[in-house]
């Protein structure tokens, strides 16, 4: 595992100052930029005593990889890898597990978008397996717009064992595919449930999907047959907040 890993964006260094500002080892800002959106974050990483210095914009393009960086970059240590063994620990202490799987989400933009969806949905912690999958990187961060520091992201050995485990705390696993039993607008997601998604094109792996309680699709009235992982993620956690909340 690296020692160190390298954020980036206004949102991202935002949320790793109000929620892990320890991981934090230093800021690089853009020469001559302290405008009202940067101020609040200078103070902040001031009043944490955390090393900041100036530095050109190529310095920093060089530092994000040419990314949008947006005038800061931080130099941090790497999060904390979270296990089955977390995921059973958080399970115990919430009464209506709300939970996404991503299957073989391997595409950073796709991640951190499922994770910016999963916060604003409410959702417990976010499932994915070990391999065949992208972890938490600059990107993924920076996609998610600080969802990275807030949602657990769960890193699990073998997924279907995994769901199969969920399934006898009374976790109802719904899965996305074509060969659905039902539509999406027709299932019951009310309850302690996970919502199991799988990588655009690919879907869900055969024994993600036998693992899983129920089949749905989302209905399609357009010509095109599939929708962005990461879109598709959204409709359907946003159709459970709504039966959730009815």
């Amino acid at each position: 595992m690296k020692k160190q890993d390298i954020i980036f964006g206004i949102h991202a260094v935002e949320a790793l100052l109000k929620n892990s500002p320890e991981r934090i080892i230093e800021l690089w800002l853009l020469q001559g930029r302290q405008d009202e959106r940067l101020m609040p974050l200078i103070k902040s990483a001031k009043d944490f005593g955390i090393s900041m210095q100036s530095s050109a914009r190529k310095v920093l393009d060089t530092k994000a990889d040419s990314r949008q960086h947006q005038g800061i970059v931080a130099r941090v240590k790497p999060a904390k890898a979270l296990t089955e063994n977390d995921l059973d620990a958080m399970l115990d202490g919430v009464d209506k597990p709300f939970l996404l799987i991503l299957d073989g989400v391997t595409d950073p933009h796709n991640l951190g978008a499922c994770l910016r969806n999963a916060d604003a949905a409410g959702v417990h912690g976010v499932i994915v397996p070990k391999d065949n999958s992208v972890g938490l990187t600059s990107v993924v961060s920076k996609v998610a717009c600080g969802a990275a520091e807030t949602i657990p992201l769960y890193q699990v050995t073998n997924l279907a064992r995994t769901m199969r485990q969920l399934q006898e705390r009374g976790v109802w696993i719904i899965g996305t595919a074509g060969e659905a039993d039902c539509e999406l607008y027709q299932a019951d997601l009310n309850g302690p449930l996970a919502i199991a998604m799988g990588a655009e094109g690919k879907g869900l792996r055969r024994l993600s999907r036998e693992s899983c309680d129920t089949l749905v699709s989302i209905p399609m009235a357009g010509t095109v047959s599939s929708l962005n992982v990461s879109v598709a993620t959204g409709v359907c956690l946003f159709e459970a907040v709504r039966q959730r909340l009815g």
